[in-house]
């Protein structure tokens, strides 16, 4: 922890001098913290930290920002949503059944990039990544963090549910966004469009993010807990049971929002192939408390289990 708060010492005093004299947002500032690390201008004293550090003091300066400056679009995945995603990407991302070969991974919303490296630093190098975000200050956050951990990601500012020039990838992590998507024009090309109004960006994500996944490829959502509840549910349900086998619902501990109605589960996807077939049994679990220790290890053990009988 020592690591973390020295490192997030350096970047926030640096950001805030920065702040004061250049009339920046402190966000702003951490970018140009950031910058300067990554061009050896200013760099941390001390020994090199590990990735996980790295990641984790930007995230805090990053946090802190945003709670000075909260902006709806300006959201970060915390970090325990963002391990537990990563052990369920390793749990069905073996690298046996991978041929020991790269995982091609992407955040259609990357935002500051937390959840996209969270996963990738758990992966170890196993991972390349791909994110895209519209939003200019939360990809070039997400870049320098990524640069700055060294991870292999390629980032792309655009509309996430308009045509990406990206390959076909194994597996999507994604904090969905939540709400309608202002652009009608666009969301009319897919299949999961309203038939009255406007279309949920969420169930949009969902399909935009099938598109673009290998046939058999996982994908690993967060979503709110009543996404079945919606007037615009039943075309939603219709649609994955047309295009995926789902693995997993995966109910998390409502200690982790801070508003229950905000409240999300973790639902795990595979796309349809030839090859392929669907689970026995889909995993229906709750995650305990995250300080219930022996509670949380009867959950991993669970899902140990639930994966043996799969086989």
């Amino acid at each position: 922890m020592e690591t973390i708060e020295k490192l997030f010492s350096f970047i926030n005093d640096n950001a805030q001098k920065i702040e004061k004299e250049q009339e920046l947002t402190y966000l702003d500032s951490v970018l140009e913290v950031l910058n300067a690390w990554l061009d050896g201008d200013n760099v941390p004293a001390g020994k090199v930290a590990s990735k996980e550090d790295i990641r984790k003091a930007i995230q805090l300066a990053i946090l802190k920002g945003m709670r000075e400056n909260a902006q709806p679009n300006h959201q970060m995945t915390p970090d325990a949503l963002g391990l537990l995603v990563g052990y369920f990407v390793e749990q069905f991302m073996d690298s046996e059944e991978n041929d020991g070969a790269k995982i091609k991974l992407l955040d259609p919303a990357v935002g500051t990039g937390n959840l996209l490296l969270t996963v990738m630093n758990l992966l170890q190098d196993r991972a390349d990544g791909v994110g895209v975000d519209i939003d200019e200050l939360l990809i070039q956050l997400a870049a320098a963090a990524a640069d700055l951990t060294e991870q292999p990601v390629s980032l792309f500012r655009q509309d996430a549910l308009q045509n990406l020039m990206i390959d076909p990838v194994d597996a999507v992590v994604c904090d969905l966004p939540v709400g309608y998507y202002p652009n009608e024009e666009v969301a009319k090309e897919f299949e999961l469009k309203s038939t009255e109004g406007m279309t949920y960006a969420h169930h949009l994500f969902i399909e935009q993010s099938l598109k673009y996944s290998k046939d058999g490829g996982y994908l690993f959502f967060l979503v709110p807990e009543n996404i079945f509840e919606s007037e615009q549910a039943q075309g939603l349900y219709k649609y994955l049971q047309k295009t995926v086998w789902i693995q997993a619902v995966i109910q998390l501990p409502s200690s982790l929002f801070s508003n229950k109605a905000h409240s999300k589960s973790l639902f795990i996807l595979q796309k349809k192939s030839t090859d392929g077939k669907p689970v026995k049994e889909v995993l229906l679990a709750k995650v305990p408390s995250m300080t219930n220790k022996q509670a949380l290890e009867m959950f991993f053990t669970k899902v140990q289990i639930w994966k043996k009988e799969q086989k």
